[in-house]
């Protein structure tokens, strides 16, 4: 029996009592897991805006700056930061208690690029990230996960708008582990009532994406832009996915809390629109207002033909319509790499 299980035995409960109608954020004690991360610090900026009691980070800065919660301190100056492991789970138990934490927003992650070079230590890793949030809240140490999905699970979609009940077929490492995390929280669901909900993310965009290492398509392509380096698209360009903006993203996330009827549930967060990676290029490129010339590469393996999430279950339990348009998102975004960016990156590829 570990330290924190000998420590908290005491207060197991396999009967949890569900929180009151009318849920607010305001005056609970939340933590995000992952919170110094792309959408985790959106995430951050949100939740502060509902004046909670205690705003907690934990994120171990693999991928995530402490720099992007600079925004959310101005709002909730009173925001900690543990550097830590969230799959840590003595250390998140003793962070759990300590802070008195009654929602976990768990978004970390060990990303897809990473999956691709180290696959084991990916899955491992990504599993425990979904395991010991769910195990605290089964020791009755706070009383709601929301726990973020990822589209990847889905696969290639075989129809879009693809919906919750699309068949998952993940195609690497990376989306397996996350869709064996769904699992898990669904199981404790199941077997022990806990008090959770999935979010599951369709391609998110905004500024802070990271653009260092295992970047994502939109910063590699307008770093090399900026620097007047052509963009490499692996395969035709006619791979489809579904971009959403992230603060719709966080403000969503906030909203399946609030609502008691997402539990158990997993829920789409899409733009419902189809972009392929060709017309995001030519897009990106319009909105820096650059010509660099475009290649093309061979299809990477494990990559997702098409994607475009169905969002009517969203509309229908939280009331969601994304609010950003591609164009009008990568305009803000564009804008913001243009103030940031700086040197090259080690990833060349889309």
């Amino acid at each position: 029996m570990s330290p924190a299980t000998e420590t908290y035995e005491g207060i197991v409960s396999h009967t949890h009592q569900l929180p009151a109608a009318g849920l607010t954020l305001r005056g609970k004690n939340v933590l995000v897991t992952g919170g110094a991360g792309f959408i985790g610090s959106h995430l951050c900026e949100r939740i502060a805006q509902d004046s909670p009691g205690r705003l907690v980070v934990v994120d171990n800065l693999f991928l995530g700056r402490e720099e992007n919660l600079v925004d959310a301190r101005r709002t909730y100056p009173g925001l900690k930061l543990y550097r830590q492991d969230a799959s840590d789970y003595d250390a998140m138990a003793a962070i759990v208690a300590s802070e008195g934490v009654e929602v976990v927003f768990n978004l970390a992650i060990v990303p897809l690029p990473a999956s691709l070079v180290n696959p084991r230590w990916t899955v491992d890793h990504n599993v425990a990230l979904s395991t010991v949030p769910a195990e605290l809240l089964r020791l009755g140490l706070y009383e709601t996960l929301v726990h973020f999905s990822s589209s990847e699970a889905y696969g290639s979609a075989d129809y879009v708008p693809m919906d919750e009940a699309h068949a998952c077929r993940p195609s690497t490492p990376y989306a397996a582990s996350k869709l064996a995390g769904d699992f898990v929280v669904l199981s404790y669901r199941e077997t022990y009532g806990i008090d959770a909900t999935i979010l599951r993310p369709f391609n998110n965009f905004g500024p802070r994406q990271n653009a260092g290492a295992y970047a994502g398509v939109i910063p590699i392509v307008v770093n090399r832009a900026l620097q007047g380096e052509p963009i490499v698209i692996y395969g035709d360009g006619e791979q489809t996915r579904d971009f959403v903006f992230v603060r719709d993203t966080a403000d969503a996330a906030v909203r399946m809390y609030e609502s008691l009827a997402t539990r158990g549930q997993v829920v789409n967060i899409a733009s419902g629109e189809e972009v392929s990676v060709n017309r995001l290029v030519r897009e990106l490129l319009d909105a820096l207002e650059v010509d660099v010339p475009i290649i093309h590469e061979g299809a990477r393996p494990g990559d997702v033909r098409r994607h475009c999430g169905a969002t009517k279950l969203a509309q229908e339990l939280i009331g969601f319509e994304p609010r950003t348009d591609l164009r009008t998102g990568l305009i803000e975004t564009v804008a913001w790499y243009r103030g940031t960016l700086s040197g090259g990156l080690d990833n060349s590829n889309v």
